[in-house]
């Protein structure tokens, strides 16, 4: 039988929020929510086609090793989860201190959870 293509889980540059006046609307007009290792900033797109993603770790975690690796596990977990989205957003994770020597399971578990207390993913 024909099977659905899968859809790709590749993170275009298209989808990165980089200029710092877009983390500074999101800052000032979007919404927050906070749990566990990471804050999550929202605003809701209707031009966006995708969502898109930005990302801030504070020299507060540590040294460039573990701001790094923390930076890769948010990034892991928005590109796997990105076509979950019921509607195009852009979202900036912020990491927090606790982020520090957790598993991927761990942030994976901590991103989930503050993206359906935001209702940014459909009901199960």
């Amino acid at each position: 039988m024909n099977e659905p293509e899968p859809l790709p889980l590749l993170l275009g540059s298209t989808q990165r929020v980089v200029r710092s006046g877009e983390f500074t609307r999101l800052r000032n007009t979007g919404q927050r929510l906070a749990h566990g290792c990471l804050v999550l900033n929202w605003l809701r797109s209707e031009l966006a086609t995708k969502p898109r993603l930005g990302v801030v770790t504070s020299r507060k975690i540590g040294g460039a090793v573990l701001r790094s690796r923390a930076r890769r596990l948010l990034r892991e977990a928005f590109r796997r989860h990105q076509h979950d989205f019921s509607q195009p957003v852009t979202i900036v994770l912020v990491a927090r201190n606790s982020i520090v020597g957790k598993t991927y399971g761990e942030v994976e578990r901590d991103y989930l959870h503050v993206l359906r207390r935001a209702r940014l993913l459909p009901a199960t």
